[in-house]
């Protein structure tokens, strides 16, 4: 359940300026504790794409949200926990 306010029409614009990102750093101290520092057993606990994990952990891919929801599944873990809100700027 989201914390945020729903959008208004006189807010729309400004909400629309920033994007959420997965923050790979804290989604690792929360697979680490499941032992799991690996994009390899990152996969074989989730069944994401080994590929998949791989652009994810460097940064170069966002999950969709079937690999959200995985990632969230199976490590126990409320997803907004490892997202964080960016700029559109910095996140073009």
């Amino acid at each position: 359940m989201s914390k945020e306010t729903p959008a208004t029409s006189s807010d729309t614009h400004e909400r629309s300026e920033y994007v959420y990102r997965l923050n790979v750093a804290e989604l690792l101290k929360h697979t680490a504790t499941r032992g799991d520092k690996t994009g390899y057993k990152i996969h074989r606990r989730t069944g994401i794409a080994q590929s998949a994990v791989y652009r994810i952990l460097a940064g170069e891919a966002q999950p969709d949200l079937n690999s959200a929801m995985r990632l969230s599944e199976a490590y126990d873990l409320d997803i907004r926990e490892v997202m964080e809100r960016v700029a559109v700027e910095a996140a073009a």
